[in-house]
């Protein structure tokens, strides 16, 4: 099991401690605001994509899967997983510090695949209901199925897990990271590849980030 990768500059630093580093603030902040704009960005984005026609997959797994809607467990396990790493990223900065931006980089790549990658979704899907998540798509009343190379829900859950330290906090997480993933199949809200392809990216990306020693101060 990949052991999850600790900044050994933050370490278990408190926010007070890790504040002392000008070098830290100007990441921080640099985060918090290139966070703020994409998400303010993506209603934008994900209204485009929503207009422009697309390829419908033949996913023969997804054919023998009955639709049906767990829109209610998938909002739970996606933020209890969210709120887990929100209390974790109070209490220690490194992982503040990672969380969002691999967040920003996830999010961008997401943006670049789901361009270059245009899908109809599952012609069985059965709308998610979130009524947070639906926020970023531009309020709870706009509906977007198009968001589907590769799943959001899967690589951020999947992020979340390698990026927790604690024992118990990281098998919450993969265990989210697997509940979710098979959800949004059995509810065809996304083709299998989207799953599949969303593990992998995010496994290359915190991967990446380690070797290229990413956020380094």
């Amino acid at each position: 099991m990949e052991k999850p990768f600790i900044y050994p500059y933050l370490g278990s630093s408190s926010w007070g401690e890790a504040w002392e580093s000008s070098l830290f603030r100007r990441k921080a902040i640099g985060g918090a605001i290139l966070f703020t704009a994409v998400l303010l960005a993506c209603p934008y984005f994900f209204a485009s994509i929503e207009a422009r026609p697309g390829v419908v997959l033949n996913d023969r797994l997804l054919q023998w899967i009955p639709a049906r809607d767990f829109s209610l467990t998938i909002f739970i396990f996606v933020w209890s997983a969210t709120l887990l790493i929100i209390v974790r990223s109070v209490q220690q900065p490194a992982i503040f510090l990672k969380t969002i931006y691999l967040l920003i980089v996830i999010n961008l790549l997401r943006i670049v695949a789901i361009t270059l990658f245009p899908l109809e979704p599952p012609i069985e899907i059965i709308h998610l209901k979130d009524p947070l998540t639906s926020l970023s798509y531009g309020g709870t009343k706009v509906i977007i199925t198009k968001d589907l190379f590769f799943s959001g829900h899967a690589s951020n859950l999947f992020m979340f897990y390698l990026c927790l330290q604690k024992k118990w906090d990281r098998q919450f997480a993969l265990l989210a990271t697997i509940v979710v993933g098979i959800l949004v199949l059995v509810q065809h809200v996304h083709y299998c590849i989207d799953v599949v392809a969303a593990i992998i990216i995010t496994y290359g990306l915190v991967k990446l980030t380690k070797r290229l020693s990413f956020l380094n101060l």
